[in-house]
């Protein structure tokens, strides 16, 4: 499952190469990050659902124990502190496929990232 050699042509596409549960909490979680960042271009990056707003905001990819969910270094270090109880790495976390989502923190994490991104672009603009 996680060594696909084609890149997808879309999220759609992506998500429908996975079983049927862990298509149900892809779904979940791309939901998640449009609401939450209503303005995001949804595009493939590095072969995974990426979500672009005046750079890249958020990553996700799905895999046979969890669900990679990639928000930079800087979401990761925002939220460290309700983060600990996953498994992650300097700009990644994984949430286990038989747990469910923690869709607010999702949220509150997608937020943070569409305020950094903007307060970047405004200052380049200056």
């Amino acid at each position: 499952m996680e060594t696909k050699t084609t890149t997808p042509k879309d999220v759609d596409e992506y998500i429908s190469g996975f079983p049927s549960e862990v298509q149900r909490i892809l779904e979940e979680l791309r939901v998640t990050i449009k609401k939450a960042a209503p303005d995001a271009e949804e595009v493939i990056s590095y072969q995974m659902p990426a979500f672009k707003f005046h750079g890249m905001l958020v990553y996700f990819a799905g895999y046979k124990n969890h669900i990679g969910f990639y928000p930079t270094s800087s979401g990761i270090e925002a939220f460290r502190k309700e983060l600990s109880v996953y498994k992650g790495a300097k700009g990644s976390v994984q949430f286990p496929i038989n747990s469910p989502l923690p869709l607010n923190l999702i949220s509150k994490i997608v937020k943070y990232r569409v305020r950094e991104n903007l307060e970047r672009a405004n200052a380049k603009k200056k």
